[in-house]
């Protein structure tokens, strides 16, 4: 028999990994984590998909009439939640093999090309039944500006134990090396993908007992944070990580804030950002010496104190400063893992 007329006939399922990609079929969809931010907490905006509803970030497929990506992006963002979007940076591509299967049942593989939108929040209006959540319900050992988190001592311990576990020694001090940076006592805000991976690679989260078909352990929620679909949370942790370093040398920041605002709220909105608290002081000063922000000649009562004086934006500074930033200072080291 001819090799091409029996390579016909092989079964997907026993053709080799090279010879089943040939054949596959890929796709690519767009998605989007739309934050906002209040005082208390930054916001993302989430919609419920599939025909078991399950909390997702605002995505869709590439389609022939989007004439880029990110007009593709904000038709689907705007038909889903009613939200239109201002400020838009691509985060990532994401491209597992094998994260879906075509309609005609052949493997197929997906790219997500994933986008951070920062907007101010507003009502929304869309035909995915889009909600406003705090983004630590996802991420709750992420939010330090009340000291050690009390998710936080759950995982250092099932962490340890994930570590011990490994078979070698090698592997065992690579474990532990990597728990020692991400969970490091000078706790660095910004590596909050990298933490995310760790628990997922030790299975500690839901979306790892999903991936492994495994019933997931519902006394659990309240330590490993509330799951999204596929890998939506990964890309949310992306742009956490990234958005947290970002205000430190753009103002970006000011993106989230209203027109005119008081130095208390920008520095509420910044910790709420990076979920640690800041000096007072030294954030002031440093807003000052960026020339970051003018004051408007209003004043705010709203503070529950002395008014305050209300400020803005100076867009000029965009145009003085290759990087405008905050380079931000934790009022006090964090202790963990």
């Amino acid at each position: 028999m001819q090799n091409g007329a029996a390579s016909a006939t092989v079964s997907p399922a026993l053709q080799s990994p090279r010879a089943r990609d040939r054949g596959a079929s890929l796709s690519i969809r767009l998605s989007a984590a739309i934050v906002a931010a209040s005082v208390d907490e930054p916001r993302i905006l989430t919609v419920w998909l599939g025909p078991e509803p399950v909390e997702a970030l605002p995505s869709g497929p590439l389609e022939v009439e989007h004439r880029t990506l990110e007009v593709g992006l904000r038709a689907w963002v705007e038909r889903q939640t009613g939200q239109t979007l201002g400020y838009v940076e691509q985060l990532y591509t994401f491209g597992d093999r094998d994260r879906i299967e075509s309609a005609d049942n052949r493997p197929g593989r997906a790219l997500t090309v994933a986008y951070l939108a920062l907007v101010r929040e507003a009502r929304t209006d869309g035909a995915a039944a889009a909600e406003w959540h705090g983004w630590y319900r996802h991420f709750p050992w992420e939010d330090w500006r009340n000291g050690e988190p009390a998710a936080l001592a759950p995982l250092q311990e099932r962490l340890g134990r994930w570590a011990q576990d490994a078979v070698g020694e090698s592997e065992r001090r690579l474990r532990v090396e990597r728990l020692g940076l991400a969970f490091a006592d000078s706790w660095n805000e910004e590596l909050v993908l990298e933490r995310y991976e760790l628990l997922y690679e030790a299975a500690l989260i839901p979306e790892a007992w999903r991936d492994l078909g495994r019933q997931i352990p519902a006394a659990d929620g309240p330590v490993f944070g509330v799951p999204m679909a596929a890998d939506h949370r990964r890309i949310l942790a992306t742009a956490i990580g990234r958005l947290r370093g970002k205000i430190k040398y753009r103002p970006v920041v000011f993106e989230l804030m209203p027109p005119s605002f008081t130095l208390l709220r920008l520095q509420r909105t910044v910790e709420a950002l990076s979920g640690v608290r800041l000096h007072k002081q030294n954030f002031r000063r440093l807003v000052e010496q960026q020339g970051l922000v003018e004051e408007t000649g209003g004043i705010s009562a709203d503070t529950g104190g002395r008014p305050a004086r209300l400020v803005r934006f100076r867009r000029e500074v965009l145009l003085e400063r290759p990087a405008p930033g905050l380079r931000l200072r934790a009022a006090r080291r964090a202790s963990g893992i």
